[in-house]
């Protein structure tokens, strides 16, 4: 009797992990997309076998849908990569099927060339990591352990007007100006400092927490806005100093990494490409790449009169005047700050 029971226990397991097996789930989206799209997201059963209802849920957040199916407005997500899983109810049973896709921008970047309209000293010591103009003055700070600084700078003859350093356990990186005070971010420390703008007298620290690192730091007046060296963009409350969201950044044809020193002209977001010599300008609405600025020529223009080091004495370095409409950039220990025009090839 034993015997039977046991064998009639093991056919049951058999017919149930059968009818288990017969659902087949497969989660259908497109690999890559663009913005400014629509999607379908479709969860079929391979066996046309019953579907009590689905959820479905883009980056660990569910989404409104009807039946096993569901239409996405890309402009709604936003570019980049994006998971996607659904979470089908059959009797008695619940199962979680994943997958991804990608959003590219919907159009390709234009090309800049540039224009050198003036060129002013610049101390061949700064490691320039950060750059800002205001009230008629430059605001710099450089990098490197036991070398990095915060500087005014007088623009016309390069004279340093003022300076603090860093403890030397800090890598200093890119800052930005916001209602009396100096943001400074600081590299692989996951810490940023803030300053007074008379004073330079340090008030409070902040750290990052979901960001990689620290690199270029600018603002829209209501928000910090960061790079982190990956082709993330994020977006800090400048009270709270909390990351609040972050945006990718995006060509027609790749995610766009190593953004480094940042600095916004009206809704665009100007970033230095890092050891490329090279200014990407971004929508700062869609992290839609709208130009590419190749400054290779000013490299070559510095190594007239000046010896630079390989993929480190880069380019970096953006500010601009709004007054005046002039745009400046440098580069790390370059001995030149340039004012210059871009140009649409």
């Amino acid at each position: 009797m034993t015997k039977k029971l046991i064998l009639l226990s093991f056919i049951g397991l058999l017919i149930f992990t059968s009818c288990d097996s017969d659902y087949k789930f497969k989660l259908e989206v497109p690999k890559k997309t663009i913005y400014n799209s629509e999607i379908k997201i479709s969860l079929n059963e391979e066996n046309n076998q019953q579907i009590d209802n689905v959820e479905f849920y883009i980056d660990g957040k569910k989404i409104k849908s009807d039946g096993n199916s569901v239409i996405l407005k890309t402009s709604e997500i936003g570019l980049g990569k994006h998971s996607v899983s659904a979470l089908a109810f059959y009797p008695g049973k619940t199962k979680k099927v994943n997958n991804s896709f990608e959003v590219l921008a919907d159009k390709a970047p234009e090309v800049y060339d540039y224009k050198i309209i003036n060129s002013y000293p610049h101390d061949t010591k700064a490691y320039t990591q950060g750059l800002e103009f205001y009230n008629g003055y430059l605001y710099e700070t450089t990098g490197r352990r036991g070398q990095s600084t915060l500087r005014k700078v007088d623009i016309t003859t390069g004279k340093v007007l003022q300076k603090i350093d860093l403890e030397k356990e800090y890598f200093g990186e890119g800052m930005t100006i916001v209602n009396g005070q100096i943001f400074w971010l600081t590299w692989e420390s996951k810490k940023g400092f803030v300053y007074d703008l008379k004073t330079f007298k340090r008030e409070k620290e902040f750290d990052y927490k979901n960001s990689k690192e620290g690199w270029g730091l600018t603002n829209n007046g209501k928000s910090l806005i960061k790079s982190d060296g990956t082709n993330k963009i994020w977006f800090l409350d400048p009270e709270t100093l909390e990351e609040i969201s972050s945006m990718q950044v995006y060509t027609n044809k790749y995610a766009v990494d190593n953004l480094n020193e940042l600095e916004l002209l009206g809704d665009k977001l100007y970033a230095n490409k890092y050891q490329q010599n090279a200014i990407v300008i971004i929508d700062i609405n869609t992290g839609i790449i709208e130009g590419i600025a190749n400054l290779k020529g000013l490299k070559k223009e510095m190594e007239k009169t000046q010896k630079l080091v390989p993929q480190d004495e880069v380019l970096n370095g953006i500010a601009y005047d709004a007054e005046n409409d002039r745009l400046f950039v440098t580069g790390k220990n370059w001995g030149k700050l340039f004012e210059i025009k871009l140009i649409k090839k």
